[in-house]
């Protein structure tokens, strides 16, 4: 069992496809995950299990592994009582996590957006004009170039977990790209299901940065590293400063905007 932990996890489901399976009962989205380099020793860790969870998972793969078989297991690691797992960032991450924060909270209240879109409605096609202008600009060439630019050129550029978060941001575009067409043809239909799937993809996408990406990073950088990138971000921000109040203060209007109306107390 000590080499299947240090295995990849995409490389045991492809030989064992149950063990996907028992993943999920757990959920633990390893099979639709386009990442692939985590190993199986880290999925307990990544994803916080209990100890009396990770006992039972871990005796569930052995018994697919090596049905018949006793193995050995390795002992249940203590884990903290809280259902989700914090993770303490370095200076450059914690910058990029907040950023994930706005964009969150863009994302939060989209689907309210597209609810109530009217593509007759010259009101609301300027608000998904400047809904799209909040994903490039302060998405896309300002957070997105802080990783792309600057933060993955730090590792090697044909890791699998580099490869896939581009895949990820070139899906993001892609979106973007075709509700920017549809939203010159007033198609709201084209509109909605394009902002749907940039969401879909960013929200996925963030969790994966904020939970795998960034602690493993900031596992692997040195100490130099990690103040090379805390500089280099702190100019980019110094160059963004204006613009990034801009959309940081769209992003709260928006929810403003469209906040659920708060029922009395009787």
């Amino acid at each position: 069992m000590e080499n299947y932990l240090r295995t990849p996890i995409k490389e045991i489901i492809g030989k064992y496809p149950p063990v996907g399976a028992l993943l999920e009962e757990f959920r633990i989205g390893c099979v639709p995950c386009s990442v692939g380099t985590c190993l199986l020793a880290d999925i307990v860790e990544i994803h916080n299990l209990s100890p009396e969870d990770e006992g039972t998972l871990m005796t569930g793969i052995a018994g697919i592994v090596f049905p018949g078989m006793v193995v050995a297991l390795p002992e249940p690691r203590s884990r903290r009582s809280e259902t989700t797992r914090k993770f303490s960032y370095s200076p450059p991450m914690k910058a990029l996590v907040e950023e994930h924060r706005h964009i969150k909270r863009f994302l939060a209240v989209l689907p309210a957006v597209i609810d109530r879109f009217d593509a007759r409605s010259e009101a609301d096609r300027a608000l998904v004009h400047d809904g799209l202008d909040f994903v490039r600009s302060y998405a896309d060439r300002f957070h997105h170039a802080k990783e792309e630019d600057i933060l993955f050129a730090c590792f090697d550029p044909g890791l699998d977990i580099l490869k896939a978060m581009r895949e990820d941001h070139e899906r993001g575009r892609a979106h973007v790209r075709a509700a920017g067409e549809a939203l010159v043809r007033c198609d709201g239909e084209g509109i909605a299901a394009n902002l749907h799937g940039y969401a879909g993809v960013l929200a996925e996408h963030i969790k994966k940065e904020d939970e795998i990406l960034y602690p493993w990073m900031d596992r692997n950088l040195s100490m130099r590293q990690v103040g090379e990138l805390f500089a280099r971000f702190r100019a980019v921000d110094e160059r963004f400063a204006e613009d990034r109040k801009k959309y940081e203060s769209f992003v709260g209007r928006l929810e403003d905007a469209y906040a659920e109306p708060i029922s009395e107390v009787r």
